[in-house]
C-alpha cells in the first residue's frame, strides 16, 4: 500500500473534478463515518451518490434558504441576548445552540425530539472514537476487523440514530405535512433508474448525517472566527464599525449581507486557517500521473486542506489572520482549487450557501453589540473530522 500527500491545486482540480470518477472517497474514510452515517450522501459513490444528491438537492436552493432567513436571524438575536449576562463563555457550546436550532428547522421542521446538549455530546464522543483514523487502517487491516474505536463511539451512535428515528418516526405517523423540509424531500426521494426508495435505515443515516455537518461546521467556523477576532482587536472593530453601519442596532438578515463584506471576509479567513474539515482521503481506482508521480491503483491519497490552505507557496503570510486577503477588489488572486473550505467539482458541499448565509447573519448580529475578549484557556487545533478547538474557544465577553 502507498500512502501520498497534496496540496497542489491543480492536482486538487483533477482529483475533484477532471478525473473525479479515478478518485473515490478511500475506505479508511468511510470506515471512519460508517457506523454513524452508513452509505448516505457522504460515503455514497456513483449513481447511489447521484440520486440522493438529486433527493437533497432541492432543499438547499436559493428560494428556500432565503425562506429559512427569518429563523436564523431569530436565532442570531436570541443568542446575542444569552451571551450579553455571561461575562465570560465558551463559544463552542454556545455557537452549537444557536445552529443546531436552524438546521433541526431546515431538516425537521422543529427539534421535538432532540435534547441538543446530548446530541452535541454524542458528536464529540463519536468524533473521539471512531470519528479518527486507527493505527490498523494504516498496517492494512481489512476493513472487517473490528477497530476499538468502533466499539466505544456504540454508545453515541445509538443516542444520535434514536433521537432522528424518533423524529422519521412520528413524520411517518402524521396524516398529512405540510412540511417542505429535508425529511419530507427524503421520503418522496426515488431512484429513477431503479425506482428505489430510501430505506428506514437510509432515511436514519442520511437525516443523521445533515443533522450533524449541517451544524457542527457552521459553529466551528464561527467558533475560530470570534477566537480570531478576539485575539485581532482592529479587525473586530472594523467588522463591528460596519456592521452598525449597516444594521442600526437590529438583528441582520440576508438583505444586509452584500453590504456586510467584512463579516464575509472574516468567515473566509477563519475557515482558510481552520477549515472545517482538514483532511480528505481518496483511493485510486486506475494508473493516473498527478503533478508528476505515478499513482497505482488502490494507493491512497491525502487531501491535506490544512496544508493548503496554509502552504507558504500559495499564500502570502499564511499563517496570519488577514481577512482582507479576501477582499474580492484587493486581494491577490488564486487559483479556484487553492481554497477549499466546502469542498469542490460535482461533489461541492450542497449546503454552502445555506451555511454562508447563516454564519454571516450570526456574525455580524453579535459583533453590532458584544466585544469578545481572549481568556484563558487558549485552544489548540485538535484534527478529528473535523478541525476542532481544544478545550474550547473561552472568551470574555463585554456590551460593545
Amino acid at each position: 500500500m502507498r500512502w501520498h500527500m497534496l496540496a497542489d491545486p491543480a492536482g486538487m482540480k483533477q482529483v475533484m473534478l477532471d478525473r473525479l470518477a479515478n478518485y473515490p472517497k478511500s475506505e479508511i474514510m468511510k470506515r471512519m463515518l460508517r457506523p454513524a452515517i452508513g452509505n448516505s450522501l457522504f460515503n455514497a459513490e456513483g449513481a447511489d451518490w447521484k440520486w440522493q444528491r438529486q433527493a437533497v438537492a432541492p432543499v438547499f436552493t436559493h428560494r428556500n434558504v432565503m425562506a429559512l432567513a427569518p429563523a436564523m436571524t431569530a436565532t442570531a438575536e436570541r443568542t446575542c441576548e444569552r451571551l450579553k449576562g455571561c461575562g465570560r463563555a465558551e463559544l463552542v457550546s454556545q455557537m452549537m445552540t444557536a445552529t443546531f436550532d436552524v438546521i433541526c428547522d431546515v431538516a425537521l421542521s422543529g427539534r421535538e425530539h432532540f435534547d441538543s446538549e446530548t446530541f452535541a455530546q454524542a458528536i464529540v464522543g463519536y468524533f473521539r472514537t471512531a470519528g479518527r483514523a486507527s493505527l490498523l487502517d494504516f498496517l492494512g487491516f481489512p476493513a472487517w476487523f473490528p477497530r476499538p474505536g468502533e466499539l466505544l463511539a456504540a454508545s453515541s451512535v445509538h443516542t444520535m440514530h434514536s433521537m432522528v428515528a424518533a423524529a422519521i418516526e412520528a413524520r411517518r405517523k402524521q396524516a398529512a405535512s405540510p412540511a417542505d423540509d429535508l425529511l419530507a424531500h427524503m421520503l418522496e426521494a426515488q431512484d429513477p433508474e431503479t425506482g428505489q426508495r430510501m430505506s428506514p435505515e437510509e432515511l436514519v443515516f442520511n437525516m443523521q448525517f445533515f443533522i450533524v455537518a449541517g451544524h457542527e461546521t457552521t459553529a466551528l467556523a464561527l467558533s475560530w472566527a470570534l477566537y480570531l477576532l478576539a485575539n485581532a482587536p482592529e479587525e473586530q472593530d472594523k467588522a463591528r464599525a460596519q456592521a452598525r453601519g449597516v444594521l442600526g442596532g437590529r438583528p441582520a438578515g440576508p438583505a444586509d449581507l452584500a453590504a456586510l463584506p467584512l463579516v464575509r471576509q472574516v468567515l473566509e479567513e477563519a475557515m482558510r486557517l481552520y477549515p472545517p474539515v482538514g483532511l480528505l482521503a481518496r483511493r485510486v481506482v486506475a494508473q493516473d500521473e498527478l503533478c508528476g508521480r505515478l499513482m497505482q491503483p488502490n494507493d491512497i491519497l491525502f487531501l491535506p486542506i490544512w496544508a493548503l490552505h496554509r502552504h507558504q507557496l500559495l499564500w502570502e503570510r499564511p499563517d496570519e489572520f488577514l481577512p482582507a486577503r479576501f477582499d474580492a477588489a484587493t486581494g491577490a488572486p488564486r487559483h479556484k482549487y487553492q481554497y477549499l473550505p466546502f469542498g469542490a467539482g460535482p461533489r461541492v458541499c450542497v449546503g454552502a450557501d445555506f451555511a454562508m448565509m447563516q454564519a454571516q447573519i450570526l456574525l455580524a448580529t453579535l459583533l453590532q453589540q458584544i466585544r469578545f475578549q481572549p481568556s484563558t484557556p487558549s485552544p489548540h487545533p485538535v484534527m478529528m473530522m473535523t478541525v476542532r478547538p481544544e478545550p474550547g474557544v473561552f472568551l470574555t465577553i463585554s456590551a460593545a
